[in-house]
């Protein structure tokens, strides 16, 4: 299939819509200690449901080890029959930058080749996987019985925010992007973990913002600092997306989402998706991590500079797959039932047509005792039905939060 025809626009599939019809709220029948109920795979799947993760590594693993992401790995958490075999429909399809390239300007070179390979990717596995543009694609390809791919660059696709660099990656296909360097400040917002030189972005991240709202790119505001989110979701005529990470009110990290930032985000109609690593959402653990000795603890690593590409990719390269590899005693690990604690907790700050899901699969997370990789993604269902939530509760957090701000930031809906 020519790659024009993976990007041309397709007919609206209706994936319960009327799903939509019920009001947000802030209420929840949560029992933070209550029974948790079991449930067998046939019963995940009596009622109509949609899976849509909001983070998914993709890319890295493909550009740096020669993988093809429809072969079965033996490692890592992603691939495509994992994916299939996690019902996932379709997938903010995540391509990475991360901080190795920006020293040298690498950040554009990598950009630009991680969005073709993906592009070639994705073509290669017709069969099962297709790109998205819009929701109404989306909505196609599964009617199809195929996953959708909607892409999303994490990290700077240029230090300076050069626009036409951007309008290039939208040309390419590009549909969701992040606007900082991964945990690095760049020249117009600042990161998380960055330096603090705008206060939140500057008057170019607005022009860069103003862009994408022009041409349709979804702002992902995830790794950005709180001043900085609430500032983007302010000046967007559009709903922002924060694509994963957790609650300070839960793990109070500054990557977590602060209670002020969410409550802005969702005040523009955006979602918040939840990554599932136990760092981010398991007090238990990160009291426990935290209150190890300094010497046990890992040792920061200090910004390398790099001539070279090559260089780069020979750094990036050590570290992959992705992957958690330490050890958590059974009594610091959470369970998915602490991940549905999380998404209770943002239900009832912001309301359940906010919340959703991003995994971070393959972004170096220790995921919950029920889970190994993507293919026991139906395992977040159980959490979820067996804490009582409604089907129309349910399905708007497993992705059709996602589908609906996609629908109203590419097709004006």
């Amino acid at each position: 299939m020519k790659r024009r025809e993976l990007i041309k626009g397709m007919v609206l599939l209706p994936i319960a819509k009327n799903l939509f019809g019920t009001k947000s709220t802030t209420s929840s029948s949560f029992l933070v200690d209550g029974p948790q109920a079991s449930l067998s795979s046939s019963e995940i799947l009596r009622e109509p449901t949609f899976f849509m993760d909001g983070h998914v590594h993709v890319m890295s693993r493909q550009l740096l080890e020669g993988l093809d992401i429809g072969q079965s790995y033996s490692d890592g958490l992603v691939d495509l029959p994992r994916l299939k075999k996690g019902k996932i429909n379709a997938m903010f399809f995540s391509v990475y930058t991360p901080e190795p390239y920006y020293s040298g300007h690498f950040e554009v070179k990598n950009t630009f080749r991680v969005v073709e390979l993906a592009l070639e990717q994705i073509q290669k596995n017709n069969s099962s996987i297709e790109l998205a543009l819009n929701a109404t694609q989306i909505e196609e390809i599964n009617s199809r019985g195929k996953m959708a791919a909607f892409l999303d660059l994490e990290g700077s696709f240029d230090m300076e925010g050069d626009l036409h660099l951007l309008r290039a990656l939208y040309r390419l296909g590009l549909r969701s992007l992040q606007l900082t360097a991964h945990n690095k400040t760049n020249s117009f917002i600042d990161a998380c973990n960055g330096e603090e030189l705008w206060k939140g972005i500057n008057q170019k991240g607005r022009t860069i913002i103003e862009e994408m709202n022009k041409l349709g790119m979804v702002i992902n505001v995830a790794h950005a600092s709180s001043d900085a989110i609430i500032q983007a979701a302010t000046v967007s005529k559009h709903p922002v997306a924060y694509t994963h990470g957790g609650f300070r009110g839960i793990v109070d990290i500054k990557r977590n989402i602060s209670d002020e930032a969410a409550k802005a985000v969702a005040a523009k109609g955006g979602v918040i998706g939840l990554q599932f690593g136990n760092y981010f959402n398991g007090p238990k653990y990160f009291n426990w991590e935290n209150s190890k000795p300094s010497s046990e603890k890992p040792k920061l690593e200090l910004e390398q500079s790099f001539l070279s590409i090559e260089d780069a990719d020979k750094e990036v390269a050590k570290r992959l797959p992705y992957v958690f590899r330490g050890v958590i005693p059974d009594e610091y690990r959470m369970g998915t039932d602490q991940l549905a604690r999380v998404i209770d907790y943002g239900i009832r700050l912001v309301g359940e047509d906010h919340v959703a899901l991003g995994s971070d699969f393959d972004g170096g997370i220790a995921l919950p005792k029920e889970m190994k990789d993507a293919s026991d993604y139906p395992e977040m269902y159980k959490a979820l039905k067996a804490i009582g939530y409604s089907q129309s509760r349910i399905n708007k957090v497993m992705g059709l939060n996602w589908l609906r701000l996609i629908r109203s930031v590419t097709e004006g809906k």
